[in-house]
């Protein structure tokens, strides 16, 4: 009475395509989820680093505890000495790979460390020297008791040094991009003193 729609081959054709479509969404959701899954390591790694720095570069603090210039018989400061030490709940900070950012009314150089270090005479127009104070090394600053010396040379960058009344803006960034940013005022008069608070 009713004939069927489809013969028995044809329906087994039917199944066997099923299977082949269904293995292929199988295999194109693994492919997927494995791609996902990288993805979400990578990113992962990524942020996890960049926690890591954005923390240091928070945490990681140089304060200037003390700071004069020497000058000469022109009324002029020569030279910069800042007393640094590294701030409360920082890590150790390696100043060999800090950079000084001096900016004045007439200059604007960066300036990286001499490879001498405890050697004041090394600083010059493009590099800083450090001198370690109480056993300290020079190179880094590891406890909170620690201190250091930075010796800027302003005759070599400005070509006469700092004049009476000017100022200039120091800027300290460490290996994490941490930055310390401080203020130099040469006094109006000093008379004949070799050494004058900035």
């Amino acid at each position: 009475m009713f004939e069927p729609t489809t013969e028995n081959d044809e329906r087994g054709q039917v199944g066997i395509g099923t299977l082949i479509v269904f293995i292929a969404m199988v295999l194109v959701a693994a492919i997927a989820a494995g791609v996902l899954i990288n993805t979400a390591g990578v990113l992962q790694s990524q942020a996890s680093n960049t926690g890591s720095e954005t923390q240091e570069e928070v945490a990681n603090q140089i304060d200037v505890v003390h700071a004069v210039g020497m000058t000469d018989s022109n009324e002029n400061v020569t030279a910069l000495n800042l007393t640094i030490k590294k701030s409360a709940g920082s890590n150790a900070i390696d100043i060999t790979s800090a950079t000084v950012q001096y900016t004045s009314d007439n200059e604007d150089v960066a300036l990286t460390y001499s490879d001498t270090a405890n050697d004041i005479s090394a600083a010059d127009d493009t590099s800083f020297a450090t001198n370690g104070i109480n056993g300290n090394d020079g190179e880094s600053l590891i406890q909170t008791d620690e201190r250091m010396q930075i010796l800027i040379d302003t005759v070599e960058i400005e070509g006469s040094g700092l004049s009476t009344g000017s100022d200039a803006t120091i800027k300290i960034v460490d290996q994490s991009g941490a930055q310390y940013t401080y203020g130099v005022t040469v006094p109006n008069t000093f008379g004949d003193k070799s050494v004058v608070e900035v």
